[in-house]
């Protein structure tokens, strides 16, 4: 059974710095694309990393990149999200993913961005 736990949101000034980290259990994450998501009050959910299985290869969406990384470590089999410069537009539940004999979704974390 897989599992996913995100941990690491809550509430930062714009400008601000947060590191998100999703623990997955009954899947390796460096054999599997792990991606993170995040949906705003309102809004659809919206694809905003990955990271590949093999190779590691990221990708972000326009809205982060140059402010978001993804990262995993084998180790600990987990993945995370260091995200930069925030802005009160980055405010959302944050979610990590993985397909992996099926849909695989964490609870999700709040992110809130706000003076």
């Amino acid at each position: 059974q897989v599992q996913l736990v995100e941990s690491g949101g809550g509430l930062m000034q714009p400008g601000g710095s947060l590191r998100l980290s999703c623990a997955a259990s009954g899947l390796t994450v460096s054999s599997v694309v792990m991606s993170w998501y995040r949906q705003a009050p309102g809004k659809e959910r919206e694809w905003v990393a990955l990271i590949t299985g093999v190779s590691g290869t990221m990708n972000y969406a326009d809205s982060v990149k140059g402010r978001f990384t993804i990262s995993r470590d084998n180790a600990k089999n987990t993945v995370s999200l260091e995200m930069n410069s925030l802005k009160p537009e980055d405010t959302a539940v944050y979610y990590c993913y993985a397909f992996f004999r099926g849909p695989n979704w964490g609870q999700g974390t709040q992110v809130t961005v706000s003076s």
